[in-house]
């Protein structure tokens, strides 16, 4: 195992780690850092796609490009390891992560997007399907209530949140010590982080694409440190930040 990140900054400003430290995780032994990065802007027609297609869409251009913009931004740290959702537009953004890096991508099928509207007939649109009175008041209960259960024939909020926190919390265990990159969906992404924080809501922020956060894991405890990053995704040709 390389040697502890926290441990070289610590000895470099030459001091015990404080109360506040160990409260935070910061130069204290054995922190793992995990990037929580959502994958780029994916191709796709949301309200003409059918559910088949809404599942699995690749890259757009323009994800393609963020992509590559968070690939080069993560080149300056090294990443001891990449876990990626398998669905397409996670594959496709961990792949330019991963190539500035001396690591494969590891795929997770428990890392992909929540599942809404997964019994429904994969050729059906979910118009056709629910019809507009229907569609709409799922969207309005969304909007206030912000919980996955809201959705009718889809996975439960339950089953969702246990398998997503439970392949990140497995990462964790395999790279103790280590930053990781885990990259995935704005749902699994606020599945954990809202875990750690006790958040109510399954959505309680919107994450961009390709966007950064970040949590440390140590002493028993998950501690959020950034959230929604996007910095990366601004250059001298424009901003390229989407949601």
């Amino acid at each position: 195992m390389p040697e502890n990140r926290e441990d070289k900054a610590r000895e470099g400003k030459g001091r015990p780690p404080s109360a506040f430290d160990q409260t935070f995780l910061t130069g204290v032994s054995g922190v793992t850092e995990v990037l929580l990065l959502r994958h780029g802007q994916q191709r796709i027609d949301v309200d003409a796609a059918t559910i088949g297609d809404w599942i699995d869409p690749p890259l757009s251009e323009q994800g393609r490009l963020q992509a590559r913009l968070l690939g080069e931004a993560l080149s300056l740290k090294p990443i001891d390891a990449v876990f990626a959702s398998n669905l397409r537009r996670a594959a496709e953004t961990a792949a330019e992560i991963a190539r500035h890096q001396e690591v494969a991508v590891e795929h997770v099928d428990d890392l992909r997007e929540v599942e809404v509207f997964r019994d429904i007939p994969p050729e059906k649109t979910a118009l056709e399907f629910l019809g507009k009175e229907l569609l709409d008041a799922v969207r309005e209960r969304m909007l206030n209530e912000r919980n996955w259960d809201v959705y009718p024939h889809s996975e439960s909020s339950y089953d969702f949140k246990k398998r997503a926190i439970n392949a990140i919390e497995a990462a964790i265990a395999r790279n103790a010590g280590e930053r990781i990159a885990v990259v995935c969906h704005g749902g699994v992404i606020n599945a954990y982080v809202g875990h750690i924080i006790g958040s109510r809501y399954d959505m309680f922020f919107r994450p961009a694409h390709a966007s950064v956060s970040i949590v440390a894991s140590g002493e028993g405890r998950r501690i959020l440190r950034l959230l929604n990053d996007t910095h990366h995704l601004t250059t001298a040709e424009g901003d390229f930040a989407t949601y």
